[in-house]
């Protein structure tokens, strides 16, 4: 046994970031004698390598720490060392832990280690610049940020009802823009069209071309009693899915007559939803665009009108299907779009039909408890192609929109993104890890809601519930028809 060994000793690789920070800081506190490393060093330390328990970060003084007699240092978990045999690796107190089979879980966790992780979930800042070969976070150091310590009640704040944004501005680059620098949570205001100025040639912006169908019916049941249908989703020419709003629900077999001689039978329920098959036609998108109206967000107080039509869509849509639009995308025009790609900045699409689960509220407190919607994405082998030659060039792929984002992570789910077609019930709050996203593009989102936990998770939800103080206070206009706000992970390389 090494005199190394005869100490409380404990290995943290992977440190440099906030997790491991918190984790060290907590076992400085408990007693240990903590060793800081970088990844290229993982595995193989020398007394030269060290560094004090985040002394250069945090205010940490010369603990002093009680040494353990010999024979009472325990056996533990081999840290994830990197160019290192497993007869060079260094031993941890740590036990051993399976972090990468479902059948570990958080308890398994000392709890002081579990409560260190979770504080640092929570006000994460973003990551240093991307390196040309990134050292992999360990597997551990994931799997310390705690979902199952996640409260909805953490993400919740004040909002005047006069801030929430009724009407669209004049035109779509006239709304504000938040920027907001995760690493500092320093936060600037700017014009929309800006913008430009903080992306770099090189960098690639990836749009959601979904398109807003006139899904929203007003419906009579047999008995005269009033039913609001939405549609979610188009399931063959003559059948939908939809939410139903009713006084009374309607049984399987009943008409709902919507007009025109047509109408929708209920065949069936799916949980929330209900199947409906339409009648007097046979080509539900047809009638859809022809007898519908435009189904605005709930906390919007009015009927949909003309100008609604043309600007509750992205002028780039042209995939029918959504029955939400991807708001951040409402402040483009064809002229900015334009103007970033004469500054070298590339442009992808892919589609997310967004669905009205979106504005569902999450149920409870645990946020893990909470199933999130499952909504239609489709991700193209040329939107992965333009990804990885982004990475290639050491630009930044830039989310316009959390739609995109919850599309980009989804085909990423295995490392790199893959053209993927399909569902996704993909759920993202703190703890996330990011695998494609660095720069996101959002509007204000809802208290408690799924949405804001994403940009949390994305911005750290100290520093983005910060921002939203300071934009309430500045006056910002909030959700869809609102101003945006500019969040960086990854700063370009000057």
């Amino acid at each position: 046994m090494t005199a190394m060994d005869r100490k409380r000793l404990c290995v943290v690789t992977g440190a440099a970031g906030v997790v491991g920070a918190a984790v060290s800081r907590q076992l400085v506190a408990d007693g240990y004698r903590v060793l800081m490393m970088d990844h290229a060093i993982a595995g193989c330390v020398r007394p030269g390598t060290r560094r004090e328990a985040c002394a250069s970060r945090f205010p940490i003084r010369k603990p002093v720490l009680p040494a353990v007699p010999d024979g009472e240092m325990t056996d533990g978990h081999v840290g994830p060392g990197i160019g290192a045999g497993s007869e060079t690796r260094t031993r941890t107190l740590f036990p051993v832990l399976d972090f990468e089979s479902s059948a570990s879980t958080s308890s398994a966790i000392p709890a002081a280690v579990r409560n260190a992780a979770h504080e640092a979930g929570l006000r994460r800042g973003r990551r240093s610049i991307r390196q040309e070969t990134p050292a992999p976070e360990p597997a551990w150091g994931r799997a310390l940020l705690p979902s199952r310590t996640v409260r909805v009640s953490d993400f919740d704040y004040e909002l005047p009802a006069e801030l929430i944004a009724q009407y669209p501005t004049p035109r779509r680059r006239d709304s504000r823009l938040l920027i907001l620098d995760t690493a500092s949570a320093n936060v600037t205001h700017r014009p929309f069209p800006e913008i430009a100025e903080y992306l770099v040639p090189g960098d690639l912006v990836v749009v959601n071309d979904t398109r807003v169908i006139r899904g929203r019916f007003f419906a009579t049941k047999p008995t005269g009693g009033r039913v609001e249908i939405l549609i979610e989703r188009i399931l063959a020419p003559d059948r939908v899915l939809a939410w139903l709003r009713f006084s009374k629900k309607p049984r399987c077999g009943a008409l709902l007559s919507v007009g025109r001689g047509c109408g929708f039978v209920v065949r069936s329920r799916r949980e929330e939803l209900f199947e409906l098959e339409l009648t007097g036609m046979d080509d539900a998108a047809r009638f859809i665009e022809r007898a519908g109206t435009v189904p605005l967000p709930p906390y919007i107080r009015r009927e949909a009108d003309d100008e609604d039509a043309e600007r509750y869509q992205t002028v780039y849509a042209n995939r029918p299907g959504a029955v939400a639009a991807p708001t951040a995308g409402l402040h483009f025009d064809e002229a900015l779009l334009a103007a970033l790609e004469d500054r070298g900045i590339e442009i992808a699409r892919l589609t997310l039909h967004v669905g009205a689960g979106t504005f569902a509220p999450i149920r409870g407190e645990a946020v893990e408890s909470h199933t999130l919607h499952r909504e239609w994405v489709e991700v193209s082998a040329a939107t992965c192609d333009a990804i990885a030659r982004t990475r290639s060039r050491g630009g930044r792929v830039v989310s316009i929109g959390t739609t995109t984002l919850r599309a980009l992570e989804s085909a990423a789910a295995g490392g790199a993104p893959r053209p993927m077609c399909g569902e996704t019930g993909l759920f993202i709050y703190p703890g996330y890890e990011f695998r494609c996203v660095d720069v996101l593009l959002t509007n204000f989102h809802l208290p408690r809601s799924s949405l804001l936990l994403l940009v949390c998770a994305f911005g750290g939800a100290d520093t983005v519930l910060g921002a939203y103080r300071e934009a309430v206070a500045r006056g910002y206009r909030f959700y869809s028809y609102g101003d945006a706000m500019l969040l960086d992970r990854i700063r370009p390389v000057p």
